[in-house]
């Protein structure tokens, strides 16, 4: 990934973070926004990568809005053949897809999830990914 990108999108979501933590709504509207341009500006072109794309999505407050632009992230994971990519968003919109009421969709994502989170090396996400589809496939 490009090094200027990542610090801009890391520096940005500080800020997001910032603002929600201070309620600021139009602080967190203004760098969503830029966020959201920094993607629009970046797709189908080198600097494309899912760390904008899933990060946009986490501050997006529309859940099916979020899981559009996750399943976007997705895409773009799957690309660059990205297995931490793909096992954090396909776990995020599993989580949403919960939130909504759709545990099959849930059931689905996280079958994926669990698929691409064989080689990585972050153990909690393993873990959460195992934990939420034991959780599902026995309701």
């Amino acid at each position: 990934m490009n090094t200027k990108i990542y610090k801009k999108v890391l520096s940005l979501t500080d800020h997001l973070l910032s603002a929600a933590q201070t309620e600021n709504q139009k602080q967190f509207d203004r760098y969503y926004l830029e966020l959201k341009q920094l993607c629009e500006s970046n797709e189908a072109t080198e600097k494309d990568h899912p760390v904008q794309w899933e990060t946009l999505a986490d501050f997006t407050d529309d859940l099916a809005a979020a899981i559009t632009i996750y399943e976007h992230a997705l895409v773009k994971a799957e690309t660059i053949n990205s297995k931490d990519f793909r096992s954090s968003i396909s776990f995020s919109i599993a989580t949403l897809k919960v939130e909504l009421g759709d545990n099959s969709g849930a059931i689905e994502h996280l079958e994926k999830a669990k698929i691409s989170c064989n080689k990585i090396v972050d153990k909690e996400l393993k873990s959460e990914i195992h934990d939420l589809l034991e959780k599902l496939k026995s309701e």
